[in-house]
């Protein structure tokens, strides 16, 4: 819901003095304002002071950073899923459990009592490595060999005698053949730590073809966000959140992602809906921990305006030759000034207008 208030007319309430003229019906100001009485300047653009009963209430005119924020529910949870593989042949013999967090050189499931392990890396294993293999893949491997531990060899697209010496000696320690070559579907290759979040095979269950073995994710936590397309101007990728956790700790977030997710209904005679789907990263992880899954709200900002004078939005009065004004109160005098009206946020609008200062005391109805 938008923290910008509509507010209804206040005009029944209170009586207008000095050339204050009843309106012909209810004047509702724009953006949210309250209908008022109209008045009239007589000609200039300020009324000149007069004596006359004082308002019921007064607000003073301050200067502040005004924030039109909308707050829409998301859902936290963790990073995309990612569907692993079985490509080695053979019979599942462990699984990890859900929820488990695995990290470089970690075994993730074993094959024939073997494991499948996690090397870090962005491009995907699409091929087996041997003496002689140059690529992109290959600078990956030695890496991944350097930082566990495995060294010898210089680190670069080249698959050589080193390599197949070092690897050799990486097999020895997971108990695996000592080939010196890494066959296809030995090691997943991921950008980083990650977390099992479904286990699609058991145990004593044939792999090796391609079937889906399990889904992970990475250990970043985000929140997903589904708007209606008429809030598609608050999503856009790089803009700041706050993002209000379950115990009512605020953490700052950012859109990563916006996507339109088109959803087919279910029932005949029923038209598709559209939404507009934005992805959340949390910019301090540890604000979501010991939370696995929640509902969030995620606060947005569609707009600021920095160091503006701004008045109760009840304070604004419709003046009949048009536009908005003020009762500004001097003592025991009031007059009229007119005003032009910006952002509504907050129970409060934004006012410029000459003459105008910050301090100023204006009339408010009961």
């Amino acid at each position: 819901m938008s923290s910008g208030v509509l507010l209804t007319d206040h005009s029944g309430g209170r009586r207008r003095r000095g050339r204050a003229v009843a309106a012909g019906g209810a004047v509702v100001l724009a953006a949210g304002a309250a209908a008022a009485a109209a008045v009239g300047f007589g000609g200039d653009g300020a009324g000149a002071p007069r004596a006359a009963d004082l308002p019921p209430g007064t607000a003073l005119v301050t200067r502040q950073t005004m924030l039109d924020t909308d707050v829409v529910s998301g859902d936290l949870g963790y990073e995309s899923k990612t569907a692993l593989a079985g490509r080695i042949a053979g019979v599942v013999t462990r699984v990890p459990l859900a929820g488990d967090l695995i990290g470089r050189g970690q075994p993730i499931y074993r094959v024939d009592n073997a494991p499948v392990v996690l090397m870090y890396g962005d491009l995907a294993a699409y091929r087996g490595l041997g003496p002689g293999a140059v690529g992109a893949d290959v600078r990956q491997l030695e890496e991944n060999l350097k930082a566990l531990g495995y060294g010898g060899f210089t680190v670069d697209d080249r698959y050589t005698a080193g390599t197949a010496k070092a690897v050799r000696r990486w097999q020895k320690d997971l108990g695996l053949s000592r080939t010196g070559q890494v066959e296809l579907g030995r090691v997943l290759f991921a950008p980083g730590k990650i977390r099992i979040d479904t286990v699609t095979a058991g145990v004593n269950q044939s792999t090796g073809d391609g079937q889906e073995v399990l889904q992970y994710t990475g250990t970043g936590r985000q929140v997903t966000v589904r708007l209606e397309i008429s809030k598609q101007r608050l999503a856009r990728r790089g803009v700041n959140v706050q993002v209000q956790m379950p115990d009512g700790k605020q953490v700052a977030g950012r859109v990563e992602r916006v996507h339109t997710v088109i959803e087919q209904p279910t029932d005949a005679g029923r038209q598709a809906e559209t939404w507009i789907e934005a992805r959340v990263s949390l910019g301090d992880p540890t604000g979501a921990a010991g939370i696995e899954a929640a509902v969030v709200n995620v606060v947005f900002t569609a707009s600021e305006r920095e160091d503006v004078l701004t008045v109760p939005v009840a304070a604004l009065v419709a003046l009949a030759e048009g536009g908005y004004g003020l009762e500004v109160v001097e003592g025991s005098t009031t007059r009229y000034l007119g005003v032009e009206t910006g952002l509504f946020a907050g129970g409060r609008v934004e006012v410029t207008g000459d003459g105008l200062t910050e301090g100023m005391t204006v009339g408010m109805p009961r």
